[in-house]
């Protein structure tokens, strides 16, 4: 067994590598840019080797920095995680000519299976299903949009080095073929260095199941049960579970014995994930290998008990697996949500700066978290907006989504923007607790974008009971400070009004032994909580029922997150809510005459000047923000009066770049 590792990566992925290896007695050496100095990866490891700039084509993405950080702290092995090098032959190579082993699979499998092009073909010699496509390399635009012709649209256009959704796109006609020809080409430039593009048939209705393989050096090779990647936005996975709700045993097995089949025919060793596109025929075709551990790779752990890390590090170390496929067995149910900062209210376009605050759920048996980062951390511009992963489980998969429901509600993150309440307003719809799932399911459920989680009834009840109680809470700890006679009327009183926007609610609050009698559309509930002004989660029992809501100060109102639901609310008193409901609304400023940017990132280009005419729709800029391009487009007709900004130029949100007459 090795003495030392380094493991080459950073985040949530980097610290969970560090967490195993530490069980296992491994001293662990982290590297970092110049971003992540102050970074939890590098505080948890036990050493730690700078590698040069933020920018990772300069430190995390240099060959040569990584295995000159494993000679001078004498790491006899290194972890790749995922993305950065985990799929890199040549960093593969460099470190065999270094006699440094990794922890993953051998050079012929991560050059077979990390090409997709490649992949598909061995997959298609060893009997394993595919999908109709054009395998080999595509020079340009034009040659793009007469392949997809003859394939027939819709198409998939990929790059052949990609992966986590970038140089991805779906082209439903010539033009779109052509667009998305060249978004993907730079994507796949810019965050792969290889420009390569294949295309293949789109499968409508899809959902897309993955299962995991664990190989040895000693010709052992098994898998460990499916997971449901289904939920997706823009090819980029949200919310997985294991096992899926879909297949039967039948199919699993058919799918477990195609990829422990394409394992063995690259003498596979360590944990890969061999990805299915399934119709809703439970027809499979095989998409991509990813040859090395997968983002979602702890809901495979928390139904097979198994700690893949481990496994991998074992693996490398030369160890044989100590049970066979007959040993594997699924029990209970795990789901796992990926914490993104991003503004879902604004298109989901990557969120910086700094996590003001920061307070994870309780973990438990149920409840695991795998995260990179801590109160005060910062999240920039130069790698992945990942914040952590949300893993629950359950006996089944309502236990699974209910604990999820649960742990979101009390995840909570200030100073950036973030998810979380989008995949709560996923989960609730009813589709998906059905487990009626498609790559689709986001674009069919949300056709508009996400504008907010909508409050059922049992919510909107919930979030005014919590913001009246709150109010009254308050009160009665403003009347303890002050003389009594002075506050009795005015700030004791029983009788409240939420408000929020045109909406308002009556409440009657009243102050029982441990609880409180709360009155609210006719009916009367009991709320027992010990929140105190000031806290941020509002916890207690409503007729016995656990609930959680956020609560924040806004100026006078109160800001309250619950269920993935949030609402800005006035709590006040009858008379001053009859005042309020006449108060005149100030209208928004006119931004129609200015493109601003809709996110902090790197102006790449401009496709216009001044004095130049412009029709609604046409291509203005692109922005590029955590290793994503972004293409602005006129939202009107108009003529550009104004540049304000310059190619190469760092923009922050809502930066005026052109203005319009």
């Amino acid at each position: 067994m090795f003495n030392k590792i380094l493991i080459a990566n950073r985040g949530e992925i980097a610290c969970r590598i560090i967490r195993s290896a530490k069980r296992m007695g491994i001293t662990t050496v982290a590297v970092y840019s110049e971003a992540d100095a102050d970074a939890l990866h590098v505080q948890l490891a036990d050493e730690a080797v700078a590698i040069g700039p933020a920018a990772s084509a300069e430190s995390y993405l240099v060959i040569e920095k990584i295995v000159q950080a494993c000679k001078d702290s004498g790491a006899q092995a290194v972890h790749p995680g995922f993305g950065f090098l985990s799929e890199n032959a040549a960093f593969v190579k460099a470190l065999d000519e270094a006699d440094i082993v990794f922890i993953g699979p051998p050079t012929l499998a991560i050059g077979a299976m990390g090409d997709k092009i490649e992949s598909k073909r061995l997959a298609a010699d060893a009997n394993v299903s595919t999908v109709p496509g054009h395998m080999d390399l595509i020079e340009d635009a034009e040659e793009a949009v007469k392949i997809s012709g003859e394939i027939g649209y819709p198409v998939m256009i990929k790059a052949s080095a990609g992966g986590g959704g970038k140089g991805m796109r779906v082209a439903w006609n010539e033009e779109e073929a052509r667009d998305g020809f060249r978004s993907a080409r730079s994507e796949a430039r810019t965050s792969f260095g290889d420009e390569r593009i294949f295309i293949e048939k789109f499968v409508e209705e899809p959902r897309h199941i993955e299962i995991q393989v664990l190989a040895d050096k000693h010709g052992n090779t098994l898998h460990l049960g499916e997971r449901e990647c289904s939920i997706q936005r823009r090819h980029q996975k949200v919310i997985e579970e294991a096992p899926s709700p879909f297949l039967d045993e039948e199919t699993r097995q058919a799918m477990g014995a195609q990829a422990v089949a394409l394992a063995q025919a690259v003498d596979y060793c360590s944990a890969g994930t061999v990805e299915f596109i399934v119709d809703k025929s439970r027809n499979f075709y095989f998409l991509e290998m990813n040859t090395r551990i997968q983002v979602e790779h702890p809901v495979t752990e928390m139904i097979t008990g198994l700690d893949l890390v481990e496994w991998m590090i074992r693996i490398a170390a030369g160890e044989k697996l100590d049970f066979g496929q007959a040993d594997v067995k699924l029990k209970g149910w795990a789901m796992e949500s990926r914490v993104y900062a991003e503004d879902p209210l604004r298109s989901f376009l990557p969120s910086i700066g700094r996590l003001v605050k920061y307070n994870e759920p309780e973990v438990s048996a149920n409840v695991r978290i795998d995260s990179g980062v801590e109160e005060g951390s910062e999240i920039t511009m130069f790698y992945d907006p990942m914040i952590a992963k949300l893993v629950t489980y359950g006996a089944d998969r309502g236990a699974a989504l209910k604990e999820m429901q649960a742990a979101l509600d009390a995840f909570h993150i200030r100073g950036i923007n973030h998810n979380m309440g989008f995949l709560a307003a996923v989960m609730a719809k009813q589709r998906f607790r059905d487990g009626r799932l498609t790559t689709n399911f986001i674009a069919e459920e949300f056709p508009d974008g996400f504008k907010g989680g909508d409050p059922d009834e049992s919510q909107r009840r919930t979030i005014a009971a919590a913001a009246a109680t709150a109010q009254h809470i308050i009160a009665e700890r403003e009347a303890e400070s002050v003389a009594w006679d002075d506050l009795e009327v005015e700030v004791l009183a029983e009788e409240w009004v939420v408000c929020v926007g045109t909406d308002h609610t009556a409440v009657s609050v009243c102050t029982g032994m441990a609880s409180y009698d709360v009155g609210i559309d006719g009916g009367r509930v009991m709320l027992e909580t010990d929140w105190v002004p000031g806290e941020a989660l509002f916890t207690g029992l409503i007729d016995g029922e656990p609930v959680t809501v956020q609560i924040d100060r806004v100026g006078p109102r109160l800001s309250l997150t619950h269920a993935g639901v949030t609402l800005d609310a006035l709590v006040l008193r009858p008379h001053v809510a009859a005042l309020n409901a006449v108060m005149p609304i100030k209208a928004p400023p006119d931004l129609s005459k200015f493109l601003l940017s809709p996110m902090p990132g790197l102006l790449v280009s401009l496709a216009v000047e001044v004095g130049q005419s412009v029709k609604s729709g046409e291509e203005l800029a692109v922005v590029e923000a955590m290793k994503m391009e972004n293409l602005l487009r006129a939202q009107q007709d108009g003529v550009v009066a104004a540049i304000k900004a310059a190619p190469g130029e760092s923009l922050s949100v809502d930066q005026i770049i052109m203005e319009f007459e």
